[in-house]
């Protein structure tokens, strides 16, 4: 596999939806165009084929004010995953997640994986002003960024897009980690695919973070950010059957569970019931890569309910993503130190909420 690099945008792109790209594009393509100043933002649509948001975002954008006025600095856009947009999937089923194979994967040995270390080398040349990675999830979820580390510029990166932000550090592999260590990086969660709210937001954002000159080096008001940080991952045993409301499954899950995004449970919240389980069919892994199962959930007679107080976030009811990545990422609050007076700005450092 080989990504394609243009230098301009191809005619009639703009006027393609993301399930229309792989009738034009023979791949993943990272198209260049220019602006008044050089160094470029760099943003990435549709790793993930059925989240469209970013590419409608931009498409609007460019096919707008942008097609007859300059942009206000150059943009390196990379479309992801064509074949499986045509398809209206997340991914096809021989191929990896693409944004898993970005470099710092804990797995390393794909040609994508050797593409896209290809294309980190060619745009860390570029000096990029920043970079932006554009997703959407597919339970309820406010619209949110992400980050991967603690550090000022990402974070008044991820502020103007939402005062909500997650900091993760798992799983590996991301795009947003990869172009962190060159770059300030976000990555947005947009709402569910298809609503124009989503779209929206991310194309107004795009304008906003073109027009900026710089990145402040300091940390946004705590009072104007709510931050949390991603510490498990929870998945269904791969051994059991699942369902989302439907019987007969050896474990059927409320149909409505993603309601319960950024919501903070208290211990005994029912999650699901299971059909005479002997053990808890969700599964919890830390950032760590340990199994904390029993930390977070245990049996009360047919039902799985949680042991302690748990905030999720990207709780999903569409099986085939639940299987591909997980069922959700559960969170604890994160708060900012507000500095001493006349403090070196280095010192300005979050911690834990306790």
């Amino acid at each position: 596999m080989q990504f394609d690099i243009l230098d301009h945008m191809p005619d009639g792109l703009l006027g393609l939806r993301a399930h229309e790209l792989a009738g034009r594009l023979a791949g993943p393509t990272l198209i260049h165009l220019p602006g008044r100043r050089p160094d470029p933002l760099f943003v990435s649509v549709i790793q993930h084929g059925n989240e469209t948001s970013g590419w409608d975002a931009v498409r609007r954008l460019l096919a707008g004010r942008y097609a007859r006025d300059p942009l206000p600095r150059s943009l390196a856009l990379l479309i992801g995953n064509v074949e499986a947009a045509a398809e209206h999937r997340r991914r096809l089923d021989h191929q990896p997640d693409m944004n898993r194979c970005w470099p710092g994967s804990n797995d390393e040995h794909t040609a994508l994986h050797r593409e896209l270390a290809r294309i980190t080398d060619h745009v860390r040349q570029l000096r990029p002003f920043a970079s932006i990675d554009i997703h959407n999830n597919t339970g309820e979820n406010p619209h949110y960024a992400a980050v991967n580390a603690i550090e000022p510029q990402r974070l008044m990166l991820a502020s103007r897009f939402s005062r909500t932000v997650i900091f993760f550090t798992e799983p590996s592999g991301v795009q947003s980690m990869a172009f962190g260590a060159f770059c300030p990086a976000v990555t947005l969660e947009c709402g569910q695919p298809g609503q124009q709210g989503g779209t929206d937001h991310a194309m107004a954002y795009l304008e906003t973070v073109l027009n900026i000159d710089e990145l402040p080096h300091r940390f946004p008001n705590p009072e104007d950010l709510d931050l949390f940080q991603v510490t498990t991952a929870v998945r269904v045993d791969s051994d059991c059957s699942f369902s989302f409301g439907e019987p007969g499954a050896d474990l059927v899950l409320d149909p409505e569970i993603d309601r319960m995004n950024f919501t903070e449970l208290p211990p005994g919240t029912s999650l699901a019931r299971h059909n005479g389980a002997d053990r808890s069919l969700l599964v919890a892994i830390d950032t760590d890569g340990h199994d904390c199962t029993s930390d977070w959930f245990e049996l009360d007679g047919d039902r799985v309910v949680t042991r302690r107080p748990a905030m999720p976030a990207m709780l999903s009811t569409h099986a085939e993503v639940v299987r591909q990545d997980c069922l959700c990422y559960l969170m604890e609050r994160m708060r900012i130190r507000r500095p001493a007076p006349h403090a070196d700005r280095h010192t300005e450092l979050p911690e834990s909420a306790p």
